[in-house]
């Protein structure tokens, strides 16, 4: 049986993490003879030298042609989500689609596909960190922004870096089954499926209610007093309203009701515990509010998709003094 081709789309400016990670994930896919069962190769719009995001030239001979030839086609992190594709590319995406091709858009590469149109209609995601720039690029696409990857029908669209290490090893298990999808995530020292999905790492800032100091002083007084039992009538007292006034004022400043803000508030804490303490979960359920350990399972399964337990595996780290406070990454992209 010939290997699966796959077209990867290489661009000046290109992530040099996500030109490769398909060829890396997909090449070590190999059948028990060890023939691959995919073959990776690279296409530009503008066949020639290509400069990734680190300065690395490399030189693609295929043009877009490679694509209409191929089997399956991914689109790597784009480097601008506010920049169109070409005309040309989005033409080439939609005839592949038209077509029934498997096309993949890893992280910011979901924005390409929605240029195309290929997202309207269906459920699709990216970078949490580019969430509300994707809604209102694509309000036709159901967006998920909580989870790793999504499948829907011959388009797959992943979160954030990473992740595209996860949406690869999906199309394996979809195209081989399970048993090499296994096998490949073990030669990359990788779970085959991690727990829970991208809401885990989504940062969560108080929302900045600059034209409201009140509700802004008591949201902060809220997220000093977790430990507490902080009801809709303690925040009113506090807020000096009425409870019917502040509930109003806080859904029309928070976009959220109080219940809601509160729980993921306490499940932020709940994360900061777990990743710099080894407090025992009681303890961290106490700190954060919720009472029980049954509490804070529940609201950590229904905000994160995952455990406190598994949560902390994944993020726990011990403090350590600073040595330095240049934390830059010289401007390299997290993409």
């Amino acid at each position: 049986m010939s290997a699966i081709s796959v077209a990867v789309l290489a661009y000046n400016g290109v992530s040099l993490f996500h030109l490769s990670i398909a060829g890396i994930v997909l090449g070590s896919a190999g059948s028990s003879s060890d023939e691959p069962y995919y073959e990776v190769s690279y296409c530009a719009e503008m066949p020639g030298m290509v400069r990734s995001d680190h300065g690395v030239n490399i030189e693609v001979s295929h043009g877009l042609e490679l694509m209409q030839r191929s089997d399956i086609i991914i689109i790597p992190a784009w480097s601008d989500p506010l920049q169109p594709a070409s005309e040309q590319l989005v033409r080439v995406l939609q005839q592949s689609d038209a077509q029934g091709k498997l096309i993949v858009g890893l992280c910011l590469g979901a924005f390409v596909l929605g240029d195309a149109g290929l997202l309207d209609g269906r459920e699709a995601t990216t970078h949490w960190i580019a969430r509300d720039v994707f809604s209102q690029r694509f309000p036709k696409a159901h967006f998920r922004p909580e989870v790793l990857y999504v499948s829907a029908g011959n388009i797959i669209t992943s979160a954030g870096t990473v992740a595209a290490i996860d949406c690869c090893l999906h199309l394996i298990r979809q195209g081989q089954g399970a048993d090499v999808a296994n096998r490949t995530a073990k030669l990359l020292v990788t779970p085959p499926l991690r727990q829970g999905g991208q809401a885990q790492y989504v940062e969560k800032p108080v929302p900045q209610l600059a034209s409201d100091t009140r509700l802004s002083e008591v949201l902060e007084w809220a997220q000093a007093n977790l430990h507490v039992a902080l009801s809709l009538d303690t925040l009113a007292d506090v807020a000096k309203m009425s409870r019917r006034t502040f509930t109003r004022r806080f859904k029309e400043a928070a976009g959220t009701t109080v219940s809601r803000w509160l729980n993921a508030q306490r499940v932020a804490r709940a994360q900061q515990l777990l990743e710099t303490t080894d407090l025992p979960i009681e303890c961290i359920a106490d700190e954060a509010g919720f009472g029980t350990s049954l509490s804070l399972r529940q609201q950590f399964s229904a905000q994160l998709g995952t455990s406190p337990s598994d949560y902390r595996k994944m993020f726990f780290r011990e403090m350590k003094p600073e040595k330095s406070k240049d934390t830059g990454v010289g401007g390299a992209s997290i993409f």
